[in-house]
């Protein structure tokens, strides 16, 4: 367990006879060696550890040289620690056997750590939009609480902070908007933005969409075999709210031509309803109308060749 310290503001008795520069110096953080099982992660880390090449490089030089630059913990209550940034030198330690990885152990607070966290991590080679979405919206809540406690005016502090966001980042406030738009997206559509099956633009309208209305267009894209474009997500942004979205209306924008399109052929869900088994999925759904043309083909050659006879 942490020793914790009552700090009444008085000089500790080892540091009476230091100079002041001695002080400031003995109050750096400083570099241990602390067991890997003593470290969590931080709470709703938005960053994955994937192993790409670039972690398969990095797993490499801790293997032949150990972990050279030290990660940054904070302590906690309870006396561990957990991670503000080191979580891929953490997590290759672990891969190579390693009980001990080298931390300076900061005095900051949880916000301290979560802007920390985002920092660091936005110097990796590849972010996936889901990463950066989270990552935002962390840091600027982090640094609104922050704001919070030294401004009198809480939004003039969401400003001060939007603003800080945005020249540490290097994308527009807009952009930084458009971002933490995608953490209302469902789990499920967000994976496919960061497949890169749903462009960033689309995604970022399709967010004002509903839970339900986000899972209806869910179906519809399984169903279609197709994703929206940036006009037919404006469009169902706009029929969100003016509350006329139904899974019909989905339907028919998604069945609308686009540029460059191959031609394909729809069904309106009402009209297969009476030639279906009722509770079938989109995918069953198609699997059964091949099946039943495929008997349909199969009818017709036989029907062919008593005709010829």
């Amino acid at each position: 367990m942490g020793e914790k310290r009552i700090d009444l503001g008085l000089t500790a008795l080892d540091e009476l006879f230091m100079t002041e520069e001695g002080r400031q110096e003995n109050r750096l953080p400083r570099i241990r060696q602390i067991p890997l099982d003593m470290i969590d992660d931080m709470p709703d880390h938005p960053f994955k550890v994937r192993r790409d090449d670039d972690m398969e490089l990095l797993i490499e030089s801790v293997r032949e040289h150990g972990v050279i630059t030290p990660i940054i913990v904070r302590q906690k209550e309870d006396g561990r620690y957990e991670t503000a940034a080191g979580h891929r030198r953490r997590m290759a330690s672990k891969i190579n056997g390693l009980t001990e990885i080298p931390a300076e152990v900061r005095d900051i607070t949880r916000d301290e750590a979560i802007i920390i966290m985002c920092e660091s991590n936005l110097q990796r080679t590849k972010i996936l939009p889901s990463e950066k979405a989270f990552s935002y919206k962390m840091r600027l809540d982090a640094m609104n609480r922050q704001g919070k406690r030294t401004l009198t005016s809480a939004p003039v502090g969401q400003k001060l902070s939007r603003e800080a966001l945005a020249e540490q980042t290097g994308d527009s406030h807009s952009q930084i908007h458009r971002f933490i738009r995608l953490t209302y997206l469902i789990p499920e559509l967000l994976t496919m933005v960061d497949e890169e099956n749903i462009a960033f633009r689309p995604a970022v309208e399709l967010s004002y969409l509903t839970e339900q209305e986000q899972r209806d267009l869910l179906e519809t894209i399984g169903y279609e075999d197709a994703t929206p474009s940036l006009a037919q997500a404006i469009k169902m942004k706009e029929m969100s709210k003016a509350g006329t979205l139904s899974m019909d209306a989905i339907l028919n924008i998604m069945c609308q031509k686009k540029p460059n399109q191959k031609e394909k052929i729809s069904f309106h869900t009402e009209k297969l309803k009476p030639y279906l088994p009722k509770n079938i999925t989109p995918k069953q759904t198609e699997e059964y109308i091949l099946k039943a043309l495929e008997y349909y083909q199969r009818y017709r050659e036989r029907m062919k060749e008593r005709g010829d006879r």
